[in-house]
């Protein structure tokens, strides 16, 4: 314990022994007055605050393992409103094909059904949830303690621990963000409804054909744009969390808020931070879907793939079969304008996406599309970032019971 630790603690103590007349008091009531009733909250508050400071921490790896597995159930979950987000987002349509969230998730079940086309893109997501969020609460929890115990104000901390923990695990799950982004965009292999660019097997066939044609860091395309979206969104989710969290056990007076406000407290803070960050998200979902343009001078451009000499953008048939569709996608990048999906020429105004820059990504979106572009999918982004926060940290918070509990008999049953 550091020396700024040892000295708050002996004030604590003190405020904790100050305080303790205020517990033996009689209960108050409403007739007793303000006055009385506002000074015994106060002494209800302060033993809260005195019981959270004196809370014993969790041991790394039961708090790796609990946020992992709530982290995974929560993004499996909520999967299916992803896609629809994702669809919102990427869909390169003006008018936009996919508007709202009930009718999105109608029409993607009815045309694609249920695991190819809601459930597109789950395996990776899978793969990359379970050892991200591993990461993400080992990092988060070693930086917060650290913080704290440095003398640093515990909102700082909470905002620092977000940030660099999910830098850590950004190496983990941006790849398997943008298979699944890509997936989840195709929808069906040889999609008759919904013509994204992409037409992908299945998750090998997306991996081998991302780095044959591309290269092996366009899984880590839109790793800035992903960084930009994820750093501050982590950060005030839980700062967001942690204040709230406070808030609650001040207004109880106990460790044990109940599943109630936990639930409410998870889901807001996950909310509002999903509401706040949806322009990074639009734009990393953007950058993500895109394909890189083919290099004049590398050995992976669409023509020396195939073989076939890549023409230069005209315009498609009206009515083009899908492996016309496919070929074409192999030699245009993915335009981030809304144009229709019968030409690969954008419509006046519309630039192409040949940048990897969020800011100026930003722009863009707002030239061709306003201040709408910008909060695309928020209704089921929002949504589906208060249910899965909402499930991710109350499953967190179990886990972390019943692993204490389960560490509690170990120790009692090992021999003296």
């Amino acid at each position: 314990m550091s020396v700024t630790s040892r000295v708050y603690s002996l004030f604590s103590t003190t405020a904790h022994s100050d305080s303790s007349t205020t517990a033996h008091a009689p209960t108050p009531t409403w007739d007793n007055g303000i006055t009385e009733f506002g000074a015994a909250r106060g002494g209800r508050q302060e033993e809260a605050l005195d019981m959270e400071n004196e809370e014993p921490r969790p041991p790394y790896l039961h708090a790796m393992l609990a946020g992992g597995t709530g982290g995974t159930c929560g993004d499996m979950l909520m999967h299916s409103l992803d896609t629809v987000k994702t669809r919102q987002q990427g869909d390169p349509n003006i008018p936009p094909r996919y508007t709202s969230m009930t009718a999105s998730y109608a029409t993607i079940y009815r045309q694609e059904g249920f695991f190819r086309g809601l459930y597109g893109g789950v395996t990776p997501a899978a793969l990359g949830s379970f050892p991200g969020t591993v990461i993400f609460f080992g990092c988060y929890e070693f930086t917060k303690r650290a913080m704290i115990d440095a003398g640093i104000n515990q909102n700082i901390a909470y905002l620092s621990g977000g940030f660099f923990a999910d830098l850590a695990a950004s190496i983990v799950y941006v790849p398997s963000e943008v298979l699944k982004t890509r997936l989840q965009l195709q929808g069906r292999y040889n999609n008759p409804h919904f013509n994204s660019g992409y037409n992908y097997r299945g998750l090998t066939d997306a991996f081998r054909t991302i780095v044959r044609r591309e290269g092996f860091s366009a899984l880590y395309h839109g790793y800035k744009a992903t960084i930009y979206r994820d750093l501050p969104f982590s950060a005030l989710q839980f700062a967001f969390y942690e204040q709230e969290q406070n808030l609650a056990k001040q207004w109880v007076g106990q460790r044990d808020i109940g599943l109630g406000l936990e639930i409410l407290t998870a889901a807001t803070a996950g909310g509002m931070a999903g509401v706040i960050t949806c322009p990074l998200d639009v734009v990393k979902t953007r950058i993500q879907t895109q394909q890189n343009p083919p290099s004049k001078s590398s050995g992976r451009s669409g023509s020396k793939c195939t073989g076939d000499h890549v023409p230069k953008e005209s315009p498609r048939p009206h009515a083009p079969t899908s492996s016309q569709a496919h070929q074409s996608s192999r030699a245009h990048s993915r335009p981030i304008s809304t144009s229709s999906p019968s030409t690969s020429v954008s419509p006046p105004g519309a630039p192409r996406l040949d940048t990897s820059s969020v800011f100026t990504g930003l722009k863009m979106i707002y030239r061709t599309e306003g201040f709408a572009g910008w909060f695309r999918g928020v209704g089921p982004r929002g949504v589906w970032t208060s249910i899965q926060s909402g499930t991710m940290l109350v499953m967190y918070q179990y886990l972390l019971k019943q692993l204490e509990v389960y560490q509690s008999h170990l120790d009692s049953d090992r021999p003296l």
